[in-house]
């Protein structure tokens, strides 16, 4: 076989394998998420997601948005938010419940209050907002707190994706953690709650989502029994009906 002959054997073979790698690599790539970024720093963000289970056609899909709330309410809500290692019913008939422990820092609930009023303030009927925090511990290893919301009627859906995960970014270079911050990166092991518990709408969950930890890893809460009540209106009904009763 002639040079020439051998130089044209091995730029068909390079071809080839270069056409097999772009194959793959689009076979393989992670699909994108439509996004707007709300905000954005080196380990976190906050930004709105086209929400692929609402409809245009079916308006009883829509989400309640733009939405207004203040950042004191907004901070008032999560900070209602805890988290407690989930356990099975023999473990909790041999130990009682797990503690409970804040979902969110007092810096965490200082940059999501403020973020997250601003993102449902601009949101679109269809769009959620997502959330991701990060505390990096080395250049591949990251403890990662992420999860989304959406206001649906008078509604506040709250989902917690991932809490306090230390995750590994893989060797071959796909980040999923910041790429589907509503999703899982691990299998869950906590449990969500809210408190005062009055507030949450009771959701149904299979068998498989409790043994998988993913029954509670969402809340729905009652918007209209959050507002406090006005302590003036309060007084003036109390006089009224002190009234009638003489």
């Amino acid at each position: 076989m002639s040079c020439k002959e051998i130089n044209n054997h091995r730029g068909w073979i390079v071809s080839v394998l270069l056409t097999m790698y772009s194959v793959m690599s689009i076979g393989c790539a992670v699909p994108h998420v439509p996004s707007r970024i709300i905000y954005e720093d080196p380990v976190n963000f906050v930004r709105l997601e086209k929400d692929s289970e609402v409809l245009p056609e079916w308006p009883p899909s829509h989400h309640n948005h733009p939405f207004t709330i203040e950042p004191e309410k907004l901070r008032m809500i999560l900070s209602g938010l805890k988290v407690r290692e989930h356990w099975i019913a023999l473990q909790r008939w041999m130990r009682g419940e797990s503690p409970l422990v804040p979902a969110f820092t007092d810096e965490e609930l200082t940059l999501l209050s403020v973020r997250i009023s601003e993102a449902l303030a601009e949101a679109k009927d269809n769009e959620r907002v997502t959330f991701y925090l990060s505390e990096p511990q080395t250049f591949a290893r990251r403890i990662i707190t992420s999860g989304g919301l959406y206001v649906h009627g008078t509604e506040l859906h709250i989902l917690l994706g991932n809490w306090r995960i230390i995750y590994g970014i893989p060797a071959y270079g796909m980040i999923y953690d910041r790429r589907y911050p509503m999703r899982p990166t691990a299998a869950k092991g906590f449990d969500l709650i809210f408190q005062p518990s009055n507030v949450v709408i009771p959701m149904k969950s299979s068998l498989l989502d409790g043994i998988l930890a993913n029954a509670k890893d969402e809340l729905i809460l009652d918007l209209t029994k959050l507002d406090p009540p006005n302590p003036k209106v309060s007084r003036i009904r109390s006089c009224v009906n002190h009234e009638s009763l003489r």
